[in-house]
Order: structure tokens, then C-alpha cells, then sequence
């Protein structure tokens, strides 16, 4: 800022340059004014603004904290789900494989009694056939006249 100097008259400055500067000391402070003024308005505004952001901010840090309690809860949940549904699929292979066993078992001793059979009804068979053979041998004896 420079210093103005004003013209001297009789009665001291030039009157109309004195009003002239006071003007425009008056319009310059008057604009600095409304200035401050919109700056006052604009960090009211900010500030509300701001204070805005932190209510959202507090509300999201709420939210995001139930959805961590929901999601730990879920989880617990699903490893409980999972452990039982793990522990039903053990009892359940566990009486398959102890069924399979017993129908293997069974089967096995179904083949047995069939190898036995089979080889009793061969000795039978072979009986049989050695009795006919001598039947048919004795007919060779007997005399048909």
C-alpha cells in the first residue's frame, strides 16, 4: 500500500481529494466487510458441513461395527453348522462301511455254503453215477434167456 499525498489549498488538503480517498477507504473497507462476511458465512457452512461428515462417520463406524458382530456371528455359526454336518457325515460312513462289512460278511459266507453244497451235490452225483454204473454192469451178469 502507498501513501497518498493530496494537493494543499488555502484552507489546508484539497477537500475533494480528502473526500475522494475517504471513499474510497470506505468502499475498500466496505468490501473487506462483506468479504469477512461471506468468509463467515462460508466456514459456518464448512462447519456444519463438517460436522455433517462426522454424524455420517460415527453412523458408518456403527454400522460397520453390527456388520462385524453379524459377520463373526455368521461365521461361528457356519463353522458350528459345519462341524455338526462334518460329524453326521462320519456317523453316516462309519454305519456304511460297518453295513458294506456285514453284507461282505454275509456274502462271503452265502459263497461258502454254495462251494459246500456244490461239492456235496458232486459226491452225490458221482455216487449216483457209480451206482448206475454197477447197476449197468450187473445187467451184463444176469442172464436174459
Amino acid at each position: 500500500m502507498h501513501v497518498r499525498k493530496f494537493d494543499r489549498s488555502i484552507n489546508g488538503y484539497n477537500v475533494a481529494q480528502v473526500n475522494a480517498f475517504v471513499d474510497d477507504v470506505v468502499d475498500k473497507v466496505d468490501d473487506m466487510i462483506t468479504k469477512m462476511k461471506q468468509k463467515d458465512l462460508e466456514i459456518e457452512r464448512l462447519t456444519n458441513e463438517l460436522e455433517h461428515y462426522k454424524k455420517m462417520d460415527a453412523t458408518i463406524n456403527r454400522a460397520v461395527v453390527i456388520a462385524e458382530e453379524a459377520a463373526s456371528k455368521y461365521k461361528t455359526s457356519s463353522l458350528n453348522e459345519s462341524d455338526a454336518i462334518v460329524t453326521e457325515a462320519k456317523k453316516n460312513a462309519n454305519r456304511i462301511i460297518n453295513d458294506a462289512l456285514l453284507k461282505a460278511e454275509k456274502y462271503e459266507e452265502d459263497a461258502a455254503r454254495l462251494r459246500r453244497n456244490i461239492v456235496a451235490y458232486k459226491r452225490r452225483m458221482k455216487n449216483l453215477i457209480d451206482q448206475q454204473s454197477e447197476i449197468i454192469d450187473d445187467l451184463d451178469k444176469v442172464d436174459i434167456e
